[in-house]
């Protein structure tokens, strides 16, 4: 039924699509034809926004990835910096969360560790929608943040840097097998805020897959079988995702993606002060509209870094392509 679906938005849409250029063309002629600039001004604006929604399917038409079209978790964690880095953790979470609502994504929020005086330590969701894993794919990596921070009593510049890990949620047509005996499980008490619940019964769990030292931590409901279950989920999903790295890295020979959260390591730079600029280190793309793009305005780096790493080239080549 997913596919589906899938297959009907994408035949409807480029039948809509269709409808809509014949007749914004027909409304430019007929403009032209009585001398109404106005007609013929609201056509071409029309034409310019089907021209964007165009390059958006053409490169979605290219999430062809075994789970591309899966939805995704999607983990921040804070680097070095305390409440700084904390405080930029939780803004990354938010611009996340705001993108995915933006697109009519579903964000459910499995675990979350809060800070000691602001922001949060980490934090993971999981973002539900079509195609949900193909574009927050291109946000994995280390986010730099620049600007005046609000916890320095003298109004000092600060630089904090968060990271950013996706990988897909696996559903019934990928199976992966995890020896229990390769895994580690620790039960604990939730942490957060206080109620009737939190720290009485040792319903948060966290399992450690011992061969790759990866860790998932879920904390999200009072039943502790729940969280057991959420959480071997998440395992299954991470090395299925660490298995796609490793294909990645054969095919593209490229070296791991996973660096350090700091200095040399950034894939984005969020500038505040002393101007204001977000740029994307790989693609080149960049804006000055920083507002925007923390509520969620994210598309244009992820539609270039996906037409980077379908069709190559630098920033000149993403440009002509879309």
């Amino acid at each position: 039924m997913q596919e589906r679906n899938t297959l009907e938005d994408q035949l409807s849409s480029l039948g809509r699509m269709e409808q809509e250029l014949d007749d914004q063309i027909t409304m430019i002629g007929l403009g032209e034809a009585e001398k109404d600039g106005k007609v013929v001004g609201e056509a071409e604006a029309a034409l310019k926004k089907l021209k964007a929604e165009a390059a958006r399917r053409e490169l979605e038409a290219l999430l062809s990835g075994e789970a591309d079209s899966n939805d995704s978790y999607l983990e921040v964690h804070a680097g070095a910096g305390g409440t700084e880095s904390q405080d930029w953790a939780n803004m990354l979470m938010r611009m996340y969360t705001r993108w995915a609502e933006a697109h009519g994504h579903k964000v459910e929020w499995i675990e979350e560790t809060e800070g000691e005086e602001a922001g949060i330590k980490s934090a993971t969701i999981q973002v539900k929608g079509r195609n949900a894993f193909g574009w927050l794919k291109t946000e994995n990596g280390v986010h730099r943040l620049v600007r005046i921070s609000p916890y320095d009593s003298n109004a000092r510049r600060h630089t904090s840097f968060a990271s950013v890990n996706v990988y897909p949620v696996i559903d019934d047509r990928i199976i992966i097998d995890v020896k229990e005996a390769d895994v580690k499980v620790d039960t604990m008490r939730a942490s957060g805020a206080g109620g009737q619940h939190v720290n009485k019964t040792d319903s948060a769990v966290r399992l450690t897959h011992i061969p790759t030292n990866i860790v998932v931590f879920c904390q999200n409901d009072r039943s502790q079988h729940r969280n057991r279950a959420q959480a071997w989920d998440m395992l299954r999903a991470k090395l299925y995702e660490r298995e796609l790295k490793k294909r990645e890295e054969i095919a593209a020979a490229e070296q791991a993606a996973k660096t350090d959260i700091g200095w040399g390591h950034q894939i984005r730079s969020y500038v505040l002060q002393p101007y204001q600029m977000v740029k994307d280190l790989r693609t080149g793309v960049s804006t000055s509209n920083t507002s925007g793009v923390l509520d969620g305005d994210l598309d244009q780096f992820m539609q270039a870094a996906l037409a980077q790493k379908a069709f190559g080239g630098g920033p000149e080549e993403i440009e002509d392509v879309e």
